[in-house]
């Protein structure tokens, strides 16, 4: 995914002006790949040079008007040809997952309360998706493009259920370890086994509400 990309999709569904992108994209789009206003204002001057919008012309322009874009038939034969695009799945880069490879070698000191932490704002974004999905996804609704967005949103639903499951079995790991020896110093560790202690799980996090973790 690439931001041009979610801009020329986003003016495609509804064209917009750059607020009104940023807006949209802090209540969908933003879920999955997110952007500063900036950087969706600076993309929005490079695609309209490349010839691929063009800004909507005002019949009574007024000082401080905001320019409202639309899509050239060259930006959506590009949006096109990249939806069929072949794109490797790119590893995921956690910092919590490399916490825990940490934690293995120096010890879990304040790694529960971390824990605990994602694993609430895991919950509350499964929370925020569950609503979107029963006010936006309602029984019968099923056409074709309802039907593609609602997956882009059950990935998302997924993807905070696997990371709520996770961090649970992780915390009930972490109660069943023995308590460290009084004292300072790093205990002995052996030689970790051959192999990643961290999994490269493709798919990296490009799904609704996640960006990378940890």
């Amino acid at each position: 995914m690439s931001l041009p990309h979610a801009i020329l999709t986003a003016l495609l569904e509804k064209p917009s002006s750059g607020l009104e992108l940023t807006r949209r994209f802090d209540k969908s789009i933003g879920y999955f790949w997110s952007a500063t206003h900036q950087q969706i204002y600076r993309e929005l001057g490079k695609l309209e040079d490349a010839g691929l919008i063009r800004a909507l012309h005002s019949p009574q322009p007024t000082r401080g008007q905001r320019k409202a874009y639309e899509v050239l038939p060259a930006g959506r034969a590009e949006l096109s040809a990249w939806v069929g695009k072949e794109e490797d799945p790119k590893p995921i880069r956690s910092a919590l997952l490399l916490r825990m490879r940490a934690a293995a070698v120096v010890g879990p000191q304040g790694l529960e309360a971390e824990l605990n932490r994602h694993l609430a704002l895991h919950q509350e974004q499964l929370k925020e998706y569950e609503q979107i999905e029963e006010r936006d996804f309602p029984a019968g609704r099923d056409g074709a493009e309802d039907r593609l967005r609602h997956l882009v949103l059950r990935g998302g639903i997924e993807l905070e259920t696997f990371w709520i499951g996770w961090i649970t079995e992780a915390l009930a790991g972490l109660e069943q370890l023995p308590e460290a020896p009084d004292g300072p110093g790093v205990p002995e560790v052996s030689e970790a086994p051959e192999g990643p202690g961290v999994p490269e799980v493709p798919g990296g996090s490009e799904v609704p509400g996640v960006p990378e973790q940890g």
